[in-house]
């Protein structure tokens, strides 16, 4: 049987304890501030993109890969006979997968996942994938299931401050004024069909309780959850933060592992500091 390569789009959002547990290669989006570009991870930090606006008060522009960047990096593997389980960004918020597709059509051997979803959404997939390459199922039967478990992953973020989302162009001034001065903050719900984000509950209140009482209702409201694994991921927020939401789940669910890991660049250039969200899987 062929050795089969587990890679994803750096919106993964796995920390390199993780990527290395499971043996995931990551190929980084682009950061862009003008004519200077970055690579998501490697060369620049959500905390660089903060100091930037809080310098410069101006966001970056992000990007996918083109197809020649997909072509080049899968040939590595391919060229030894490798076959390639790759899982990109949503396609309905990216790029990523269109261009990963030619790719894949070019060189053969790559399975190109459509992850229909963002950040640790997209890494409950990868290491449900890695888990099946451990027991040796074949790249085409692993492609059919996690393709299959996409419609499983509940992901979510509640927004602190809506000004990065308004200086991105992603919400109206008046939206974002109105939200901070009532100290509303938003549920973002995706929809892991095509990765793309609604705005579902508002909250309003201070963010420790805000936080306490999304989590709930998140959790309570599902009666089929899958306990393996739930993540916490944040764009930087206080350990506070992350233990009151941590205890939450603890009350609520038994999950066999509760992950905490930090956004990279992509996810929070468009969503600012002190973002959090619980991201999950159902049966």
């Amino acid at each position: 049987m062929k050795k089969i390569i587990l890679s994803a789009d750096s919106t993964c959002d796995l920390d390199d304890t993780l990527k290395e547990k499971y043996a995931v290669n990551c190929l980084p989006l682009h950061i862009n501030f003008g004519d200077k570009q970055y690579k998501d991870g490697v060369d620049i930090t959500p905390d660089d993109i903060y100091d930037i606006y809080e310098k410069r008060h101006i966001l970056p522009k992000t990007s996918a890969p083109n197809f020649l960047e997909y072509v080049n990096y899968f040939k590595k593997w391919t060229d030894e006979g490798f076959e390639v389980i790759h899982l990109s960004l949503g396609s309905g918020i990216s790029s990523s997968f269109q261009n990963c597709c030619i790719a894949a059509e070019e060189l053969g051997n790559v399975y190109p996942i459509d992850s229909g979803n963002l950040s640790t959404g997209i890494g409950l997939l990868v290491i449900e994938a890695a888990e099946r390459i451990a027991k040796g199922m074949a790249a085409a039967q692993i492609y059919q299931e996690v393709n299959a478990l996409k419609a499983k992953v509940q992901t979510s973020f509640i927004i602190d401050n809506l000004t990065y989302l308004y200086e991105g162009g992603r919400c109206s001034a008046l939206s974002a004024l109105g939200a901070n001065l009532l100290n509303i903050k938003p549920c973002i719900d995706v929809d892991n069909s095509s990765g793309k984000m609604k705005v579902g509950k508002k909250y309003r209140g201070t963010l420790a309780r805000v936080l306490q009482q999304y989590t709930r209702d998140k959790l309570i409201a599902q009666t089929d959850l899958k306990c393996d694994r739930i993540f916490i991921t944040h764009s930087g927020t206080s350990p506070e933060n992350i233990d009151l939401v941590r205890k939450t789940i603890e009350e609520i669910a038994d999950f066999k592992e509760i992950l905490v890991t930090r956004a990279g660049c992509t996810i929070s250039s468009h969503c600012g500091p002190n973002t959090l969200g619980i991201l999950f899987m159902i049966n």
